[in-house]
Formats: structure tokens, C-alpha cells, sequence
């Protein structure tokens, strides 16, 4: 046997150096290492099983025994490029007693690594790879999405009526309060809440005219089930942190009384209040606009715009999503009518504006929207109808809590909106039917000036996400 010592070897010329022949096996002496070839991306597997909860060294693989119980098995700290760490279940036990891969404060898959993952499937075989403090390690030996490698863990919160619905907890806020984060989970399980904001419908104003505009409802896309004659208006959903979220729940606009004065002397319905949760503010529905020759009292403007008084001539309806948000958060209230008719408009809705006096019909209310984030199809903010005279029809209130608008002296009196939730009151002997509680509808204008514009609604918020 031949012995050569030396401290480095070069070639010749070139850069290339070669060590054996082609079908040569070049080997390195017991207990020596190398340094400067790289991993190949395989392990040294060490044979012995794991019965309990252990470190991982980088260049292992590991037979992993569950069957007495549970295992986690933490990858190495401070780990560098290309730390290799294998894993096997030896018993096919995972099933029953489940492997948890902690990350010893570096990522798994981008994803925090103490919080997964956790291998429950019998047979399981990983090998993870450290690539750089972004991905952390990476599985390799398979093309899983990352979301099968990393434990998916929940939003835990509390505040308001809570209620659950197969896998998502709703709370529920009718009045003000506190919605507190305690912990929030990861993307593969919850980190983001889906949101309801309506604020306080407006009133209605006396003396044949306009219906109170609807509140301003703002939710995010998941929730949205019902179609509607505009499209649907949606913002996504909200990211949160383990803290204290104040919830303002906004009034209905307040009822206006019969001013019994001479023509003129009427103003506008009551606007109601804003609504508020995080970074989404849904603004009050305007009051509806009271009769006038001079001055003329138009519609106020609102989340949804309050429907527009009558008068010489009739009164503009206000304009809705005042101010402008994106996406829009309500809809125009309707034109009132002139001396021939005497009778306002219709507050504007969610779902649509408010409609234009007719000379049969004071204008409806405009229809809310249904938004299912409670699991009831609630509908929600919709427009109060306007009061008339002259024997004229008076409006009903649009679908979704808004008020029906009264008649005189003979009319028929208009209906509340059909909303399942806290419907809207029918108007009844020329009063304004108010709007229905925490739906944000507005509220049914007057037929006379000794008749009473009724309230709008009040608001609600409503919060949900994934609980398990």
C-alpha cells in the first residue's frame, strides 16, 4: 500500500482536478470529515427510534415512535443554509399519537415554526431542508402545498353576543362595547375577520315628505349572498392583532313631530348616527327633506340619502354614500313631488335608490341588501318610505328595516320593510312607520303637518371568523 502526505493538491493546468478513475470508489478514513463538497440531500439515518420528545442535530434522519404517546421533535437552533434533518414514523403510529415538528424559532414554510406542524397521517416520511430566514425549512421529498406542513391554528376573541355557525363564531354588537383579540391564529386556520357595519337610519320628516335615508352598510366580500339591483359592494377582509377593537353602534335618527305651522315652517327629517369597527366607519343615513314652497327642504345627504320633501316645486333626494367611500356604502333617496301630489320621495337603501313620488304612489324606500354573515339572510338597510296627501298611496319602506311612509287624508298608509330581522313599522293614520331596530333602516315620513316623521333605525356591527 502506498502513503502520500501532503497539505493540498492542485492540478497541473486548468482548474479541473480529478480524484480516481471512471468506476473508481473514492472513500474517506474512519472518523474523518469533510469539508467544502455540500450535502447531496441525503441524511446519516440513526437507527436507534425516538420514544420521546428530542432536538434534532442537522445531517440526522430520525425514526420516530409514537406508540407510547405524542412526540415533538425540535430542528436544531441558529440553523445555516442546507441543515438537513429527516424524519419516519417507525410504528405507523402518527395517526393515533401525533408527530409536532417545532421550529426552534426559525420559520417552517414562512410560516412561525412554533406553531406546527403536526403530522397525524400513519407512514409519514419528511426531510427538511433550512434555506434562509424568510421560508425557513422547506420540506423536499414531496410538492405539498405549505399549508399541509404547517398546523393551522384560530382567532380566540371576545365581545358582544356570541353565537356560532358550523366553523365560524359570530359576535354580535347591538350596542356599544369591546371586541377583544386575545390571539390570532395563522393564514391556514383564521388571521382576518369578516364584518357587518350599519349605521343609524334616518328619520323621516313630517308633512308630506321624504322617507328617511337608509344607514350606511359597509361588509366584506365573503359575506354577501343576495343579488340586488346594483352590484354588489364589497371590501375584504380585516387582518387583526391581539388587542382591543371599540365598537360604536350608531342611533336612529330621531322622530320628527308635526310642526302644525304654516307651509314652510317644516325642515328636514333627523339624520341618524355612525357606525364603527377597526378602519371601517359606515356613515348615518340622511333625514328626509319636510315640505317647503320657499325655502324647499331637500333630502339630507348620508350613507344613503334621505328622499327629497314635496313642495313648490318638490325636493331633491339627497345623495348616499356621503361621504365617498369605495366600495360604496348606499344609494341616492328619491325626488319628491309639487304641489299637484304632495308627497316625498323614498329614502335611499343599501340595495338601491330611493324612488321618485309617482302621482298614485309616494316614493318606496330603496331596498337593503342581504348580507349572511350570521347565517340568517338577514336583510339590512333599507329606505323609509315617503308620506303623501291628496289621497295619494304613501310609500313603502324598501326590504331591510325601512319604515312605511303615511297618508292623508284618505290614502293607504304605507307597509315597513320586510325585513326578517326587526321589520320596520307600517305607518299607521298618516304617522311615518319607524325604522326596525339594529337593521339601519330608515325611517316612514309624514302624510300632515300634525303627523309625526318616525325614527330610523338604529345600527349593529357584526363579527365573524373561523373559530376551528
Amino acid at each position: 500500500m502506498s502513503k502520500i502526505e501532503v497539505n493540498a493538491i492542485e492540478p497541473q493546468c486548468g482548474t479541473t482536478l480529478t480524484l480516481g478513475a471512471s468506476g473508481d470508489t473514492v472513500t474517506l478514513g474512519s472518523g474523518a470529515s469533510q469539508s467544502g463538497f455540500g450535502r447531496t440531500g441525503t441524511v446519516d439515518w440513526d437507527t436507534t427510534a425516538k420514544t420521546a420528545s428530542f432536538t434534532a442535530v442537522s445531517g440526522n434522519g430520525y425514526f420516530v415512535n409514537t406508540t407510547s404517546g405524542a412526540i415533538t421533535l425540535t430542528l436544531p437552533a441558529s440553523p445555516s443554509a442546507g441543515d438537513i434533518v429527516a424524519l419516519k414514523d417507525y410504528a405507523f403510529t402518527f395517526a393515533t399519537n401525533n408527530l409536532t415538528v417545532d421550529g426552534n424559532g426559525s420559520p417552517i414554510g414562512g410560516v412561525d415554526g412554533t406553531q406546527g406542524p403536526i403530522y397525524s397521517t400513519n407512514g409519514t416520511s419528511k426531510t427538511f431542508i433550512y434555506v434562509d430566514g424568510t421560508k425557513g425549512w422547506l420540506v423536499t421529498n414531496e410538492s405539498t402545498d405549505t399549508s399541509q406542513e404547517v398546523n393551522p391554528t384560530y382567532i380566540v376573541a371576545t365581545g358582544g353576543t356570541i353565537t356560532c355557525c358550523g366553523d365560524y363564531k359570530i359576535h354580535t354588537f347591538t350596542g356599544p362595547g369591546t371586541f377583544t383579540v386575545c390571539s390570532v391564529g395563522n393564514p391556514f386556520g383564521s388571521d382576518t375577520v369578516d364584518y357587518l357595519v350599519a349605521a343609524g337610519g334616518g328619520g323621516g320628516a313630517s308633512q308630506h315628505s321624504g322617507g328617511g335615508g337608509a344607514g350606511g352598510l359597509r361588509f366584506s366580500s365573503s359575506t354577501f349572498t343576495a343579488p340586488c339591483t346594483s352590484a354588489p359592494r364589497a371590501g375584504s377582509a380585516l387582518p387583526v392583532s391581539a388587542t382591543g377593537y371599540p365598537i360604536t353602534i350608531g342611533g336612529g335618527g330621531a322622530a320628527r313631530p308635526g310642526a302644525g305651522s304654516p307651509s314652510g315652517a317644516c325642515s328636514q327629517g333627523n339624520s341618524g348616527s355612525n357606525s364603527s369597527f377597526s378602519t371601517i366607519t359606515s356613515t348615518a343615513g340622511g333625514g328626509g327633506g319636510g315640505y317647503g314652497g320657499a325655502p324647499r327642504w331637500d333630502g339630507l345627504p348620508g350613507g344613503s340619502g334621505g328622499g327629497g320633501g314635496s313642495g313648490t316645486p318638490g325636493g331633491p333626494g339627497g345623495t348616499g354614500n356621503t361621504p365617498p367611500v369605495s366600495p360604496s356604502q348606499g344609494n341616492d333617496g328619491g325626488d319628491g313631488a309639487g304641489a299637484a301630489e304632495f308627497s316625498g320621495g323614498g329614502g335611499g337603501g343599501a340595495g338601491a335608490a330611493g324612488a321618485n313620488d309617482s302621482p298614485t304612489v309616494a316614493g318606496t324606500g330603496g331596498v337593503g341588501l342581504q348580507v349572511n354573515i350570521n347565517g340568517t339572510g338577514h336583510y339590512w338597510s333599507g329606505g323609509g318610505g315617503g308620506g303623501s296627501e291628496l289621497n295619494v298611496t304613501g310609500g313603502n319602506g324598501g326590504l331591510g328595516g325601512g319604515g312605511g311612509g303615511g297618508s292623508m287624508p284618505a290614502g293607504t298608509q304605507g307597509t315597513g320593510g320586510g325585513s326578517a330581522l326587526n321589520p320596520g313599522a307600517d305607518a299607521v293614520s298618516g304617522d311615518g312607520g319607524a325604522g326596525g331596530t339594529n337593521t339601519g333602516g330608515g325611517g316612514g315620513a309624514s302624510g300632515s303637518n300634525s303627523k309625526t316623521g318616525a325614527a330610523g333605525g338604529s345600527g349593529i356591527v357584526v363579527i365573524r371568523y373561523k373559530y376551528q
